[in-house]
């Protein structure tokens, strides 16, 4: 009787765990129907992001103090058909062109040496928009699946004009 009941303990917690196992296999992270606001991502985590799903990345370059940069965040960036437009198909990345902060992209260190911390207004440009050459802001710089530069969306875009822009690289 105890090894009947010992077989049936040792049944049931095998088929417990073979099910859970199961499930936890199974569980991926879905792709919303519909976004409610873009999902950005970092400069330092974009890589590993393409590495794992393999999609073309937006980078907006902004600045602080730049007046179109801010309307392209309440205007165009607020859009819901920007929003999934952008959240379907890219990876994006909101990069401050003169903060601070040092990156690693490529396999190379970039940072802003010349910044000023209690500076007001423009600052020194981050070196890694060097390497973008952004000539003006907003700049939204398209990489694809190898994080090669394809494309650089310039100046303000309302919504109408931004879906166009990305539509390129659907």
């Amino acid at each position: 009787m105890k090894n009947l009941l010992l077989i049936f303990l040792t049944l049931g917690l095998f088929a417990c765990s073979s099910s859970s196992s199961k499930e936890t296999a199974n569980t991926e992270v879905k792709e919303p129907e519909n976004y409610v606001e873009i999902p950005w991502a970092t400069m330092g985590n974009i890589e590993s992001l393409v590495t794992k799903k393999p999609r073309k990345t937006i980078v907006d370059v902004y600045t602080p103090w730049c007046g179109p940069c801010k309307m392209m965040d309440k205007n165009t960036f607020t859009n819901p058909e920007i929003i999934n437009q952008i959240g379907k198909n890219f990876y994006a990345v909101k990069f401050n062109a003169e903060g601070p902060d040092p990156i690693k992209f490529m396999g190379k260190d970039y940072a802003n040496p010349q910044f000023k911390p209690n500076k007001r207004g423009r600052n020194a440009p981050h070196q890694l928009s060097g390497f973008f050459s952004v000539r003006g802001y907003p700049t939204l710089v398209v990489l694809d699946e190898n994080m090669q530069i394809i494309d650089k969306i310039v100046g303000y875009k309302t919504p109408e004009q931004l879906k166009v822009d990305l539509a390129k690289h659907l």
